[in-house]
């Protein structure tokens, strides 16, 4: 296991799907340990659903959350060099990133998370998507920094 960063964005396509499921499940497992944020590379939808669905499974409360952009976090004042940690679970948001950190010594990691946005053809189908894109966020995260609260 590896200590909790101080701060750390997660980055996605649209910042509707999988970085806010990641920031959402990383304060429900770790608390105020850690700063959480997360962004897209566009803010040009609103929270999935689904996303709000499968993280109220367990317990996690994502209906509040609105979508933003990197240049949109830039404008409102949070500096991508205050961040320790920079987690794409996009090859976009990767490149983003990249492109973005170039001149800052900050660590950018990439969580290959499955986009569940168009799969699967009926409700029951697109859960299932949707949880396997959860889940997989889950294992990194307990594999990264252990359980929820430090338990195993």
């Amino acid at each position: 296991m590896q200590p909790l960063p101080q701060s750390i964005l997660f980055c996605c396509d649209h910042n509707a799907v999988r970085s806010p499921m990641a920031e959402g499940i990383m304060k429900k497992f770790y608390g105020t340990d850690t700063y959480v944020q997360s962004v897209g590379v566009n803010n040009d939808m609103e929270i999935d659903g689904f996303a709000i669905s499968v993280c109220e499974e367990i317990d996690v409360e994502l209906s509040r959350h609105r979508s933003r952009s990197f240049d949109e976090m830039e404008r409102l004042g949070d500096d991508l060099s205050s961040f320790d940690l920079v987690v794409a679970l996009s090859p976009a948001s990767q490149r983003r990133a990249l492109e973005l950190t170039r001149y800052f010594h900050l660590k950018v990691e990439y969580w290959p998370i499955l986009d569940p946005t168009g799969l699967g053809e009926t409700r029951d189908t697109k859960l299932a998507s949707y949880r396997q894109a959860r889940d997989q966020i889950v294992d990194h995260l307990k594999g990264r920094w252990g359980g929820p609260a430090g338990k195993p």
